[in-house]
């Protein structure tokens, strides 16, 4: 980006890429400190113990309730912000999302109140999921709604590169967490305080965020005809191929995430008995190579095509999935090489998608489809993740894992085939 002209370096421009940003941000950073608790603490403080693995099991299953709520944000942040607009929708789903995280930090545990312990989080889980189903989509077409034609790409990759920010923040702080305090402190409310800690980013998005106005390409729908009086019904009657081979193609993203953050600490500090000290820092080094990745891919992606990208990355990701198992079981070298290359990959499935995705929708109905095709591809590819590798790992060690990595880059790869537009 050293040639940016006066357009894109606009005041206007930089504001509407940093709320892109943080909003995306305050997403991984919530959720990450999420699969980060879930995979360290969340099993033997919110459930019974019948045995650690079926504990760290529960706490995993947790993990998805949010993905099969992210479907339903997106169906009802989508219908307002396409016939609203995508300012306001954006506003309340991160306040719904940073009022979940910040509750979680005040839950009482198992011990305390029982069953309704777990209760109470599977609800707050649901509202960060029903939160972030509104906060990609909106948050992608505020980048590339707004691009100078050439930056599509580069503009859609600012919203990507929100992952990287948030797990460095969230894992930064775990692991100075983890250097300041006991096993038993950490256990006992240090967990709570990267919780509590979202309150600050949830505030710099939303002052961020009420600074702006509406997107180009909305205003312009609205000028030319009413929106639609449900998006959503538009959605599946005109767009359905669209939406189905969206939905696909990103499963290799989540995929990829999910396998080798909240799978590989779990598996990390448990099974390959690696300390939490050790496992955050390889994955905070390895964290840096899935943001390189996201840069790369979009500027590729307005040299030649964002498909394109994104099948290249898919093809890495089959890749990825066969070298899972010899990898992670050489040593802790070999576990910052798995991890460092699988993050590159999932910037290279994951970086085009801000400006791809949304080009397979109309203005009208962008919003909704964006949204619903990102998140219904979470349930399919990161929701069950977790648990799926935890239960092949128990039954077959890494190389099922593996496979079971591979075949979902296959799956992302022939959807993005099967659809040229």
């Amino acid at each position: 980006m050293a040639t940016i002209g006066t357009d894109v370096a606009a005041p206007s421009n930089r504001r509407i890429l940093l709320a892109s940003l943080v909003g995306t941000s305050v997403e991984f950073y919530d959720f990450y400190i999420y699969a980060t608790a879930a995979s360290l603490v969340f099993g033997p403080l919110f459930f019974p113990s019948f045995s650690p693995s079926a504990q760290l099991f529960n706490s995993f299953a947790t993990l998805g309730i949010a993905f099969v709520a992210r479907p339903v944000g997106a169906s009802v942040f989508g219908h307002f912000g396409d016939r609203i607009g995508r300012k306001s929708t954006l506003v309340a789903s991160l306040l719904l999302m940073g009022a979940s995280t910040l509750l979680i930090a005040f839950l009482p545990t198992y011990e305390t109140i029982g069953w309704w312990a777990p209760f109470l989080l599977c609800v707050l889980r649901f509202g960060q999921g029903f939160g972030l189903g509104g906060e990609w989509g909106g948050a992608a077409l505020l980048a590339v709604e707004n691009a100078p034609p050439g930056w599509r790409a580069r503009f859609g990759m600012f919203p990507q590169l929100g992952a990287p920010v948030g797990f460095i923040a969230a894992n930064g702080l775990f692991l100075i967490l983890a250097l300041t305090l006991t096993p038993d402190q950490f256990r006992s409310w240090g967990w709570r305080l990267p919780f509590l800690a979202s309150i600050l980013l949830v505030g710099v998005g939303l002052w961020v965020r009420l600074q702006l106005t509406e997107t180009r390409a909305f205003a312009a729908a609205l000028a030319e005809e009413p929106p639609p009086r449900v998006p959503i019904a538009e959605l599946f009657r005109e767009h359905a191929g669209a939406t189905i081979a969206g939905t696909f193609a990103v499963v290799a993203c989540f995929a990829i995430y999910y396998l080798a953050t909240a799978f590989a600490l779990g598996y990390g500090t448990t099974a390959l008995g690696y300390s939490r000290q050790t496992f955050l820092g390889v994955q905070l080094i390895a964290i840096l190579f899935m943001a390189v990745g996201i840069l790369a891919s979009g500027w590729l992606s307005d040299r030649f095509d964002p498909r394109r990208v994104l099948m290249g990355g898919c093809i890495g990701g089959v890749g990825a999935g066969l070298l899972l198992a010899p990898l992670m079981g050489s040593g802790i070298f070999g576990v910052l090489l798995f991890l460092s290359l699988a993050l590159l990959v999932m910037g290279f499935v994951y970086g085009p998608l801000g400006a791809w995705l949304p080009g397979l929708f109309p203005a009208r109905v962008r919003y909704t489809g964006a949204s619903m095709a990102f998140n219904v591809g979470g349930i399919l590819g990161g929701s069950l993740a977790p648990l799926i590798a935890q239960s092949l790992a128990e039954r077959g060690g890494l190389m099922p894992v593996g496979l079971y990595l591979s075949g979902c880059a296959i799956v992302s790869l022939i959807a993005l085939a099967l659809i040229k537009r």
